[in-house]
């Protein structure tokens, strides 16, 4: 098997750089079809139509109807075609992202993906997670390029909401601890090959910085200020992230994380906060894991605010049988779980999100939370 990376064709990051999208815009098409909600309207609309004008860039205004269904995407691929736009641009959260990249991939357009939040990877990758009506989890599918252009301005990230900052972290915690299991096994990788080494390097960066910086950078955003542990998280929940998952590989963290979705008590939780707990059962998995970073794993989480046991994920009292459908999708055929040096059956699954609610319960008192 090949070693393959695949990256957004550009990267740009800083705070106040949504003021420049028309020149970047225009170096890339000459009528974009920005998607986008009212409430994200509400505060990048003023910075981003002042420098369309600027740049004199003809656009299309598509709203965003709240979930990244495949009919939502086939909706706005129309638009797209029908208005004769010739880049898609997500403005927004995760699913506005992974639309407008469905979007463009039917319309065979270009794509750029202008995140308001660090909430997750999605901006950097080629994937689009499909949900349905309900909210649900129906999987994930590529379109074979990532993003033309990825705009990240840290200024608005900065005093965008802290739970999505967090759920940021949450799913970039679980780049390297899943890439690494990957790796283990020599597993395929999501970018259709196996993991090269910067891969790798890039995965292992992402929790380095999370790690050490992921508390202050908390703390910073919580007052709106953008300082270098803030540009240095956000890179690594967009860029870094991005990278290492879809060139990385990814494992039990994240099947479980896109399961929890079918519980209707899990339905307030932001797709980090899944895999953050989806982390710690991953932990609790494993034979093989040192102790004294799982426990460092499970501390930080709990310093940072994601969800470790099933009470903070709305499952407070879940038994075995509910949790069996988890385990038999998790350890059934084509399932991510398979990416171990290990075999994993549905009650290996079970009893590891059990162990994890209790290591992150016994954590907390530890820590006096």
């Amino acid at each position: 098997m090949n070693k393959v990376l695949i990256a957004p064709r550009k990267y740009v990051q800083g705070p106040g750089v949504l003021k420049e999208i028309g020149s970047y815009l225009a170096a890339i098409g000459s009528k974009p079809a920005l998607l986008w909600d009212s409430a994200v309207k509400g505060i990048v609309s003023k910075t981003v139509l002042a420098s369309l004008a600027e740049a004199e860039i003809e656009f299309v205004d598509v709203d965003f109807n709240g979930d990244s269904t495949k009919a939502e995407a086939a909706r706005v691929a129309g638009l797209i075609k029908d208005s004769g736009a010739d880049i898609a641009v997500g403005i927004g959260g995760g699913k506005t992202l992974d639309t407008a990249k469905a979007a463009a991939a039917e319309a065979g357009v270009k794509t750029v993906t202008v995140p308001t939040i660090a909430s997750n990877d999605s901006p950097t990758s080629s994937y689009t997670v499909w949900y349905d009506e309900d909210g649900n989890c129906m999987g994930f599918e590529s379109w074979g390029v990532n993003p033309d252009l990825v705009l990240v301005d840290s200024r608005v990230i900065a005093n965008g909401p802290v739970a999505a900052f967090v759920a940021g972290m949450g799913d970039g915690l679980g780049t390297w601890v899943e890439a690494d299991a990957c790796f283990s096994v020599r597993a395929g990788n999501l970018a259709g090959g196996r993991s090269t080494m910067a891969a790798m390097a890039i995965a292992r960066l992402c929790y380095d910085v999370l790690m050490e910086h992921g508390v202050d950078a908390r703390r910073d955003v919580e007052q709106n200020i953008v300082t270098p542990a803030v540009e240095k998280v956000i890179e690594a929940n967009v860029l870094m992230s991005g990278i290492g998952f879809e060139s990385g590989g990814v494992a039990t963290a994240h099947m479980i994380a896109n399961c929890l979705p079918s519980f209707p008590e899990c339905h307030h939780l932001m797709h980090g906060h899944e895999v953050g707990f989806g982390v710690i059962s991953q932990l609790c998995l494993d034979d093989d894991v040192d102790v004294d970073e799982r426990n460092a794993i499970v501390d930080f989480e709990i310093a940072i605010g994601l969800p470790v046991t099933f009470a903070d994920i709305g499952l407070e009292g879940v038994d075995r049988t509910r949790l069996q459908t988890i385990g038999d999708i998790c350890a059934g055929e084509g399932s991510l779980c398979s990416n171990h040096p290990f075999a994993v059956t549905a009650d290996d699954i079970i009893n590891a999100m059990i162990a994890a609610d209790s290591l992150g319960q016994d954590r907390k008192d530890f820590m006096g939370v």
